[in-house]
């Protein structure tokens, strides 16, 4: 059943050339969910993009994975306004989650999303925040404690060192949060604008990319090699985060395989490198929100931007020095 009535029509982003980022706002059908499939039918509160989704080539080249709609954001917070009789989250539920990239995006006024995917958002979080947990802390829960190898326990990383490079990101953040509640010894990059932030996640150093590089950085001391990086930049960044790994360690990047970026003259040996797709994880959203109300961790917000907005919203987040992640929130001017 629908908490209340709902309307004839709903507004929605639209990115109708897969080859170019340009958007339109347009009027559509509201979604059918499919009780059957654990489908739900949720209004939209607040979406955060990604940087770069739009150009993704899944979007167009592989019919397998292409989405179903032309509508992007896959981070969303909102309201479950029905559901499967067996669902633990019902008319009413304030929910938030990362959805699946192959299916329709959630910049829409309503939107679709199983039960695996979904999770109670955090009580202590305003919509705009809550938008902008899931994707990247999910991103790092598995960066870290499924393909890294650390133990998703407070204080079980204890002795272990951890990179992260881009510390200020959306992703970033959330690694170096996550990896200082599991007790390991933290180091992050960042631009000079954003060293003070950084430090004020908890890193125990912050590193100026523009003013040392990471192979300089790591010789300057012995002993500054690291058990697990994680690297959210790629490029040359990546192939600078292999200097830093100790042999036997762990290279988990984000954004490209490592193995492609290995420099020719480095001497390392038993470095396992990966590099991975962040999935959807209603289960492990419920640990975050956890941890989240427990103030452990928190979401960092650049910037929140109305539905009308959505170009200026998505141009600041591809501009590259977006602090946090960047919401468009469709209660305000309501």
């Amino acid at each position: 059943m629908a908490t209340s009535p709902l309307p004839a029509s709903m507004r929605a982003l639209f990115q109708l050339d897969p080859n170019t980022q340009h958007l339109t706002l347009e009027a559509c059908p509201l979604p059918v969910p499919d009780h059957s499939a654990n489908e739900h039918l949720i209004r939209v509160h607040a979406v955060a993009p990604c940087a770069g989704e739009m150009l993704w080539p899944e979007n167009a080249e592989n019919p397998d994975t292409k989405r179903k709609e032309p509508i992007p954001c896959y981070d969303v917070a909102g309201t479950v306004v029905t559901a499967p009789a067996n669902s633990p989250f019902q008319p009413g539920a304030e929910v938030y989650a990362r959805t699946e990239f192959a299916r329709t995006g959630m910049a829409r006024e309503y939107t679709i999303i199983t039960t695996a995917e979904l999770g109670l958002r955090p009580r202590n979080l305003g919509w705009a925040e809550s938008a902008a947990v899931a994707l990247s802390a999910l991103t790092a829960w598995q960066a870290l404690f499924v393909q890294g190898g650390l133990k998703a326990e407070k204080g079980a990383a204890k002795g272990k060192r951890v990179l992260v490079t881009a510390a200020s990101g959306g992703a970033g953040s959330w690694i170096v949060q996550l990896a200082r509640w599991a007790g390991a010894e933290v180091v992050g990059t960042c631009g000079p604008d954003n060293v003070a932030f950084v430090e004020s996640l908890g890193v125990n150093v912050a590193i100026n990319y523009r003013q040392v590089s990471l192979k300089d950085w790591v010789s300057d001391v012995a002993g500054r090699k690291f058990d697990l990086v994680v690297d959210c930049v790629g490029r040359k960044t990546l192939e600078e985060a292999w200097w830093t790994v100790k042999s036997g360690g762990t290279l988990v990047s984000i954004h490209e395989p490592p193995e492609e970026k290995k420099p020719k003259d480095l001497e390392v040996e038993g470095v396992k490198n990966l590099f991975f797709i962040v999935e959807a994880n209603g289960s492990q959203l419920k640990n975050i929100t956890e941890l989240v109300e427990a103030g452990v961790c928190k979401p960092v917000v650049d910037s929140v931007w109305p539905l009308e907005k959505f170009e200026e919203a998505f141009a600041r987040l591809d501009g590259g020095h977006a602090r946090g992640k960047v919401v468009i929130d469709f209660e305000v001017g309501k």
